[in-house]
């Protein structure tokens, strides 16, 4: 017989806030544990993987979910730009806990900090006319500036973990960052659903969305926000280093086989889906970092992707779109 730990959540000071989700966890945890009992899977044994495996479901919805919308719009660095704020983030976090005992997860001070740093981005191409690109590059550079001379100052052991935040670490995934990354799941996709038919003309008519009555920055701002909550929510177990790969190789492989907006949306979070189980099992029983092994399965499934496009091309079938040109008919009525 298998012999389960059983998964207690301790207390903490954002109990009466994420209540119902350390409800959901132990629930999770329940399901995964009878899951474990019927297949003997090893990884499945385990309270850390339990929540790994949630944190990177929700990184396979999230991710493609938002990486569609960046890539189509030819912002698939921000990503890059808004991990490293976030990493600025987590060491502000870090720093404060240390040098006034705060007492707050370093994932919450990271989404504070890359939620300013996306509008800053919004904000300098706004105020100076500069392309997104250099936006991006000068709150990447400030944000990563910022993450290493606060661990430089060594307060309190700072620098101590600090490679977890930079590679990802499955077993680091507590019961706070995975209540953390619910909520983050619960806002993108309640927001998303609310603003879908906005977004996506924003995204492929910025003009016309404008000429309609759209307020186009506003909607700009809405995008880069719910991006610095998938890039924190997926640092936990992909790394500052890695999280962009997320946004945009499964999107990637998805516009290879796709024809619709609606379509491409889809598979690519499948495909991102996949990329997490397979990635997670593999770390696992390799004992390899989570966060790479993840990146090259995306990698491998994108290959797999461009292939049978290719195929489906060369046997008389439409011709795959190119990014960007995905079918753009389902935002007609978006300005209504």
């Amino acid at each position: 017989m298998i012999h389960l730990p059983i998964t207690r959540l301790q207390a903490g000071p954002l109990d009466p806030v994420f209540g119902p989700l350390y409800w959901f966890l132990e629930l999770w945890s329940g399901f995964m544990s009878w899951v474990a009992g019927v297949t003997g899977l090893e990884l499945l044994q385990y309270g850390f993987m339990h929540r790994a495996i949630l944190v990177g479901i929700c990184i396979g919805v999230m991710a493609p979910l938002i990486g569609t919308f960046l890539v189509h719009r030819q912002l698939a660095l921000i990503g890059d730009a808004l991990a490293h704020t976030g990493f600025a983030g987590v060491a502000v976090g870090l720093f404060l806990n240390a040098v006034i005992d705060l007492g707050v997860s370093p994932y919450l001070t990271a989404v504070v900090v890359a939620m300013i740093a996306a509008l800053f981005i919004e904000l300098i191409s706004e105020a100076t006319d500069a392309y997104n690109d250099v936006s991006m590059a000068i709150v990447l550079s400030t944000g990563f500036a910022l993450g290493t001379t606060l661990i430089s100052i060594n307060a309190g052991g700072l620098a101590v973990g600090v490679n977890q935040f930079l590679f990802g670490n499955l077993s680091t995934v507590s019961n706070e960052s995975a209540a953390i990354l619910l909520a983050l799941f619960v806002i993108i996709i309640g927001v998303v659903g609310l603003t879908r038919n906005q977004l996506l003309y924003v995204t492929f008519d910025e003009t016309a969305a404008a000429v309609s009555g759209l307020s186009v920055s506003w909607y700009n701002r809405i995008m880069v926000m719910l991006t610095a909550m998938v890039v924190v929510g997926a640092m936990q177990i992909m790394g500052v280093i890695l999280v962009a790969a997320m946004l945009v190789v499964p999107v990637a492989g998805a516009s290879q086989v796709a024809r619709s907006f609606n379509e491409s949306l889809l598979v690519s979070v499948l495909l991102a889906e996949l990329a997490v189980i397979l990635g997670i099992g593999v770390s696992y029983y390799g004992e390899a970092t989570a966060g790479g092994v993840i990146v090259l399965v995306a990698v491998a499934i994108y290959a797999i992707a461009v292939v049978c496009g290719k195929l489906q091309t060369a046997f008389g079938e439409d011709a795959i779109p190119e990014m960007g040109s995905i079918d753009i008919s389902e935002t007609e009525s978006s300005g209504d």
